[in-house]
């Protein structure tokens, strides 16, 4: 089939005009972090309670003149332990959290099935606080709502993102294995320390490995170290 001159121009500008912004899409990336949020406040968390109570634990014994092999098996022990209590007292306090996500969900699933109409215009006034024009603030929460009226009300009404939601299973394996990450650093210190003024080798190195806790813990957050 010819073409005229003004469709191929027609052609030629819509297909440069789609390479644009392909390539426009390929070098503009945006690297956000907010995925991250469960799983590193649970390892946060744990890695600086590993530091702090085995250190803590570490520098009581040695403090009573113990052997290096009763403060070894000590260690170990306060290891293991509060792996085992971080993963419980995690997985616990998420799913807490995620029992109450699905409370909410179902009271708002029933009001959505009682009185929609009520609810769409709950859904515009918020659009409208948030700067949209009163009627395009109808339209928006009337698209939504007939595409997922319920995920819509998630998002916008209450607050609940799939980025951010509670993970119990996830916040419990990243907790205790940062606890046993952060618990075996003093650990280590107290079977390569000389016995002579082994509590304050262990608190003076426990300080330094919270402080490159906070380091690594900015970074993997996105922000400043």
């Amino acid at each position: 089939m010819k073409l005229d001159n003004r469709e191929l121009l027609d052609r030629l500008a819509a297909e440069y005009a789609l390479g644009t912004l392909r390539g426009h899409a390929r070098r503009h990336f945006e690297r956000h972090r907010t995925d991250r949020v469960g799983w590193l406040r649970a390892a946060v968390l744990g890695a600086n309670d590993g530091i702090v109570s085995t250190a803590s634990l570490l520098v009581g014994v040695a403090a009573a003149n113990a052997s290096p092999r009763t403060l070894l098996l000590t260690g170990v022990a306060g290891l293991v332990a509060g792996a085992m209590s971080m993963a419980a007292g995690e997985y616990v306090s998420v799913s807490s959290q995620s029992d109450t996500e699905r409370a909410d969900l179902a009271i708002e699933s029933a009001e959505l099935a009682a009185d929609p109409h009520f609810e769409r215009e709950e859904l515009a006034e918020i659009y409208v606080a948030r700067g949209l024009e009163a009627t395009l603030a109808r339209q928006v929460a009337d698209q939504l709502m007939a595409h997922d009226a319920l995920g819509a009300h998630a998002r916008d009404e209450l607050g609940f993102s799939h980025v951010v939601t509670a993970r119990p299973v996830q916040a419990a394996f990243a907790s205790a294995g940062s606890f046993a990450v952060g618990a075996a650093m003093p650990l280590v210190t107290a079977a390569v320390a000389p016995e002579r003024g082994m509590a304050a080798i262990i608190a003076a190195t426990s300080l330094l490995f919270l402080i490159a806790l906070g380091g690594v813990a900015a970074g993997a957050g996105g922000a400043s170290m």
